[in-house]
């Protein structure tokens, strides 16, 4: 793994894929087939003009009620309820959503650290991460002749354990969910429920370089991951259908 140093403020409008191509450049780092470029979500927000000024949104009577219970601003709450589909949980401090694009996580992913601005400026998630990735990725192969795998990656928290690790909001090139059912273990049994979430272990094995406070480092390139290179391969396949989200 490579995680480029210097890579300046993102704005809106910025061109991720030279940037890709670019930092490449810089460090040296030759594109060859099944590669993996990460990108840190929040880059691609700003790059996407994901940002929003707290002073610009005007409460719902929803938002209030909730912002209310659960002591928050009510125009982030507002974000919150515009950017979900459903509360699933809430109590003070703390508001869990299913976003509108599936995903189960705190605030709707609304984010305010390293964000130029102030205390008054936050970001959204990307709009459609899967589709970000598959232009970054063909943006490659156009200048490289290369076919990697692309992962937009995002810090979630977990139902069942503490503290955050990287999932994928967006991926391309590979199998975002390998299925390895019906494959032996080395004692030659057949494996009945195994399904590998690449996409997620990569964005995990991403953050180990990227971090998550001043590093700096919002663009990564892999080699040598044991990805199932697809045209199809997307996060999306990632989430859980609600009918088999025994939590909920």
């Amino acid at each position: 793994m490579l995680a480029p140093q210097g890579i300046g403020e993102i704005t809106r409008g910025c061109d991720l894929a030279r940037l890709i191509l670019d930092a490449a450049g810089g460090s040296d780092w030759i594109f060859a087939d099944n590669d993996v470029v990460v990108l840190a979500q929040k880059i691609v927000s700003k790059a996407e003009g994901r940002t929003r000024r707290l002073g610009d949104i005007q409460p719902s009577r929803a938002a209030t009620e909730l912002a209310g219970k659960t002591f928050k601003d009510a125009r982030l709450v507002e974000l919150m309820l515009q950017e979900s589909d459903e509360i699933v949980r809430q109590k003070p401090g703390v508001v869990v959503v299913a976003h509108r694009r599936g995903w189960i996580m705190a605030n709707a992913g609304i984010d305010q650290s390293n964000i130029a601005g102030g205390d008054e400026t936050i970001l959204l998630l990307p709009e459609d991460p899967d589709q970000t990735a598959a232009s970054l990725r063909e943006a490659v192969r156009a200048a490289t002749g290369a076919l990697v795998g692309v992962v937009i990656a995002d810090s979630f928290g977990r139902a069942w354990r503490k503290g955050t690790t990287g999932v994928s909001l967006g991926s391309a090139g590979f199998e975002a969910l390998e299925d390895w059912r019906g494959l032996a273990d080395r004692h030659g049994r057949v494996l009945a429920h195994t399904e590998i979430a690449r996409a997620d272990e990569i964005a995990a094995a991403a953050g180990l370089l990227m971090g998550q406070a001043d590093e700096g480092r919002p663009l990564l390139f892999m080699r040598g991951v044991p990805i199932r290179p697809s045209d199809t391969g997307a996060s999306a396949d990632l989430i859980r259908p609600k009918a088999e989200d025994m939590f909920r």
